[in-house]
């Protein structure tokens, strides 16, 4: 038994020791547990105090000095406004008591305003020991109950690991020895329930026994979870002297917690639940503002926050505060613009927000450039746009809101701020933009570069998991290290903190690859030659594309899900499959093939395929709904609802799609970098049943999938920064090409800023393209179009970070950007042509892999900037014969041939080792209990053994002699086999 200082009561002590330090100046005073009712859940005496100094003539009128029916009328009142509105909401709004209203919390004053500084000092803050809550159970009690004016909002089990319990048995405490039903843990009754040690922080806002959800509130430690060592202290303290420090705490309350109810828009149930910030998401938001309010407007800020992690959450908090936001004495921002590609981001901000104010009053959405020219002008906070609608929303907008400050959250900035996005915010926003009636070139030139810059009257917060070099340098935070300039986020919670708080899952955890081995044969007697690699692409693209390739690999997939996901009722029977294709077609194949499959082995659900609609080549549109049977946008609430478990996508919701219910993903579309990473990542979202994922790959080797996560697995550093004497460089190989020149260039751009008509410019481009047609070869045609999009490419990521600006850059990319479209592609000979007429499928098969974990390195990634090489070179065809293409694909993409594979694996795993075992050497050497000796003795019998072997069954003999890796693995193979057996 350890030492009483060092036991669970100790840690007790400590923490109210240290928040009720200096003789209760720090704001918190300790409580009388004696003083708890829990039949009405409240401090009554301390709430009774509250109410004297601040509210006197109710003390009467409610008779809270007495125990009449006028008091438990009230008390009856008070809590069910509680249990109606939850804490919060009464809190920060009081309640209404037959005409009396009767404040129970008062607000952190704002600046200069004596009387509300006056008020927020009459807040009485308590922590209390050992209460005993229960009215049926007076025995048991919590270890701290944190009051607010005598209500409760927090309560507290506390482990020390020293006595061998940690913060996990104060869980389990909560889930199997805490009725739910008991008031103080009825569903918004309180802010927060905290599970502690003094390693660990856990919270969960709403107690359901033991499907009760704890998600960690550690601050991280390295880049993975946990917390730092405290060299002053317990490790974890910084709950209750820094997130339960008055201020803060108030700040949570009139900030951050809140019950957000939703209505389900087709069923019309609704749903409520109570949030709390996660410590990243608390920590993340504060730094933010208090970096505004020393900066002001024009900064940006890079936030790389792990998918999965409540990017969603963190930025309604943002939007909400950044509107109150100020600096130097006046407020920060007229406006909050949120740009997203995901229309449900609106909802979840605006159900946030509904808990802080008027939600009508705050934000509106802007569909068109008329609404977001009245939401400015009507003084809107906060403005919500799509990624896909701003720049054709800013076009026609007036002036007057050119000076205003704007902060814009970008979500997902690496697919959000492009150039022509970039530009067309600035100008519509900006105080230079441009105006009507321009005097002449020169000043719309200056104009329209100032008008590509980032806007120095606003500020920009980008969330992103997955940084790009570009975005990291548009957005990141500049430091030097070894005499270069970096780039890194403003805040970081990285993808391996996250899964090892068990936040997220790790999808390489449970990583299948399948292996596709097919067979080709040649079926002329010609042997031509074809360019190898594009005849390799065209012979896999007609396997994989075979109906009876889709069909095994679709079966597959459905057995798998009945096997290991549907029947072993993976996330409490919710489990749900998503399958990654290549192209809308191969979709279609995969939701025919599937569907087809269901229906003949009768499996109890369906499922949905999701594309872009699109034109086939009859000229019919093709819709989703076709094949589905419902609408486009009725699929994410589909997929959740029975019979329909298995979603088939073709680059739909492969990003930004948050489905906890998603357990497996098939994966049969090559995947690299940023994309595999969002790709997989559609799994990880956790749920209080999912306890794991899997990923079967069908296209994809391990190697790439390990780097592609390796980058963002902790934060992502910038290795250094884009040199803008690439764009002379590139400028002048233009140039060089000599299909026009600088004054040609002048002249279009001058007739374009002038608004000349088609008519006038196209001339100006007809001439080089011609030039380009006729007079250069491939190569030359490659090197000029790859150089020409470089530029325009770079020069649109250049011109909104560098401080000064080049009229030729402003003049050479608008005509690029012009003529870069009317270039055609390079139309080489296809030297691969007509190979798929010469072959056929001789045999394909599909084979699982063991299932691996994929393990990632610690420490921080660089990434490198944009590369300096514009132009695309060109490559010699390299020539081979169809014979030995078809080898070479064969060994490439295949296994060995085996002219009768089911006799071959018959000889080898039973023929073969059978009649090894029998070998007397070999027995001799088992018999001795020696295992090296053993493997030298089944070696010497296996060779005598495939030496008898060799008339009838030539082909695997040769593959024995000649193939290295075959020959071990046989070898290794037969003596597992046999010396396990025999031993």
């Amino acid at each position: 038994m350890p030492p009483a200082n060092l036991n669970e009561a100790s840690l007790e002590e400590l923490i109210v020791d240290q928040m009720v330090e200096n003789d209760g100046s720090s704001g918190w005073i300790e409580g009388d547990p004696k003083s708890f009712n829990a039949a009405y859940c409240l401090d009554l005496p301390t709430f009774r105090e509250f109410v004297r100094e601040t509210q006197p003539a109710l003390i009467d009128t409610l008779d809270l000095d007495g125990d009449s029916p006028t008091t438990h009328k009230f008390l009856a009142r008070l809590q069910g406004e509680i249990t109606k509105h939850g804490i919060i909401a009464c809190v920060r709004d009081g309640i209404t008591h037959g005409q009396h209203h009767i404040d129970l919390y008062y607000p952190t004053p704002v600046a200069q305003n004596a009387k509300a500084a006056e008020q927020f000092a009459t807040n009485r803050l308590t922590i209390t020991r050992q209460v005993h809550y229960s009215t049926s159970d007076t025995g048991k009690s919590l270890d701290l109950v944190a009051f607010v004016n005598g209500l409760p909002i927090a309560t507290f089990e506390l482990k020390n690991q020293i006595t061998t319990q940690t913060v996990e048995d104060a869980v389990k405490q909560y889930k199997t020895d805490r009725d739910p039903r008991e008031p103080i843990f009825a569903f918004g009754r309180c802010m927060v329930h905290f599970a502690v040690d003094d390693h660990h922080v856990r919270f969960c806002t709403q107690l359901a026994g033991t499907s009760s959800w704890f998600l960690p509130f550690d601050q991280g430690n390295n880049g993975g979870a946990g917390n730092p060592v405290n060299p002053h202290g317990v490790m974890t303290d910084y709950l209750w002297q820094q997130v339960l420090e008055p201020r803060s705490l108030a700040n949570i309350i009139e900030n951050y917690a809140s019950i957000v109810r939703t209505k389900d828009s087709k069923t019309g149930k609704k749903t409520a639940s109570m949030i709390f910030p996660r410590y990243h998401q608390l920590d993340v938001v504060r730094k933010l503002l208090a970096d505004v309010s020393e900066r002001g407007s024009g900064t940006r800020y890079l936030i790389q926050h792990s998918a999965g992690s409540g990017k969603s959450n963190s930025i309604a908090w943002l939007a909400h505060q950044l509107t109150g936001a100020e600096h130097s004495g006046a407020r920060a921002f007229d406006s909050v613009i949120v740009v997203t590609d995901r229309v449900i981001l609106d909802s979840q901000i605006r159900d946030t927000i509904k808990g802080f104010t008027q939600v009508g009053s705050t934000v509106q959405h802007a569909n068109t450039s008329k609404d977001l020219r009245e939401a400015i002008e009507a003084g809107k906070k906060i403005i919500i746009t799509t990624v896909q609608k701003f720049p054709y929303i800013v076009q026609d907008l007036g002036g007057a809101q050119r000076y205003k400050n704007f902060a814009i959250i970008i979500d997902e900035a690496h697919s959000s701020q492009g150039g022509k996005i970039s530009a067309a915010l600035a100008q519509a926003l900006s105080k230079d933009g441009l105006d009507e009636g321009v005097e002449d070139t020169e000043d719309a030139l200056n104009r329209l570069m100032e008008s590509k810059k980032m806007l120095p009257n606003a500020s920009y917060f980008a969330f992103t998991a997955t940084p790009k070099n570009k975005t990291l340098e548009t957005f990141g935070q500049a430091y030097t290290a070894d005499g270069v300039v970096k780039h890194r986020p403003f805040h970081s919670y990285t993808m391996k903190q996250a899964i090892e708080e068990k936040f997220i899952l790790d999808v390489l955890a449970n990583y299948i690859p399948i292996d596709t081995y097919y067979k080709l044969i040649k079926t002329i007697e010609d042997d031509p030659e074809f360019d190898a690699k594009r005849a390799s692409k065209k012979l896999r693209a007609y396997v994989e594309g075979q109906k009876f390739a889709i069909r095994q690999k679709a079966e597959i997939m459905v057995d798998h899900f009945q096997a290991q996901v549907y029947q072993p009722r993976k996330i409490g029977g919710q489990a749900r499959a998503m399958v990654v294709t290549s192209s809308i077609q191969r979709a279609i194949d995969y939701f025919e093939a599937i569907s087809s499959y269901l229906t003949e082995t009768k499996r109890p659900y369906k499922a949905i395929v999701a594309f872009s609609d699109f034109t086939n080549s009859s000229g019919n549109k093709v819709t989703e709904a076709q094949y589905n049977g419902f609408p486009s946008a009725s699929i994410p609430a589909k997929i959740q609802e029975e019979p329909y478990r298995i979603l088939i996508c073709a680059d739909k919701f492969q990003t930004g799609y948050d489905e906890p219910l998603l357990h497996t993903m098939y994966v049969d579309k090559t995947l690299s970098s940023v994309k595999a990473v969002q790709t997989l990542s559609r799994l990880n979202r956790a749920h209080p049943k999912k306890n794991d994922c899997a990923v079967l790959d069908f296209a994809n080797d391990v190697d790439t999938i390990q780097l592609s996560f390796q980058d963002y697995y902790q934060t992502t550093v910038l290795s250094g920064e884009t040199d803008p004497n690439k764009l002379n460089d590139l400028a002048a190989e233009i140039m060089k090409a000599g299909l026009f020149s600088q004054e040609h260039v002048d002249t279009f751009v001058e007739r374009y800023l002038a608004d000349a008509p088609i008519n006038v410019l196209h001339p100006l481009l007809d001439a080089p393209v011609a030039e380009y047609t006729e007079g250069m070869d491939e190569d030359e045609q490659v090197s000029f179009k790859g150089s020409a999009k470089a530029f325009v490419r770079t020069y649109g990521f250049l011109s909104a970070i560098l401080p000064y600006s080049s009229v030729w850059w402003e003049k050479l990319s608008i005509y690029l950007g012009f003529l870069v479209p009317k270039l055609p592609s390079p139309q080489g000979e296809d030297l691969s042509a007509g190979i798929l007429e010469s072959i056929d499928l001789d045999s394909f098969r599909v084979e699982k892999r063991t299932a691996m974990k994929i393990a990632l390195a610690d420490g921080e990634a660089e990434i490198d900037p944009i590369p300096d090489a514009g132009a695309g070179g060109h490559t010699d065809p390299g020539m081979e014969k169809l014979s030995e293409i078809v080898a070479s694909f064969n060994a490439l993409f295949g296994n060995v041939p085996w002219e009768d594979e089911e006799r071959i694996r018959r000889r080898v795993t039973e023929e073969v080792p059978a009649k090894v075992a029998e070998d007397p050497i070999y027995k001799t050497a088992i018999a001795n209990n020696d295992q090296a000796n053993a493997k030298v003795a089944m070696v010497d019998a296996l060779g005598k053994v495939m030496l008898d072997l060799v008339k009838d069954e030539t082909q695997l003999f040769k593959e024995y002699s000649d193939n290295v890796d075959f020959k071990k693995w046989f070898e290794d193979a037969v003596f597992r086999a046999t010396y396990k057996k025999s031993a």
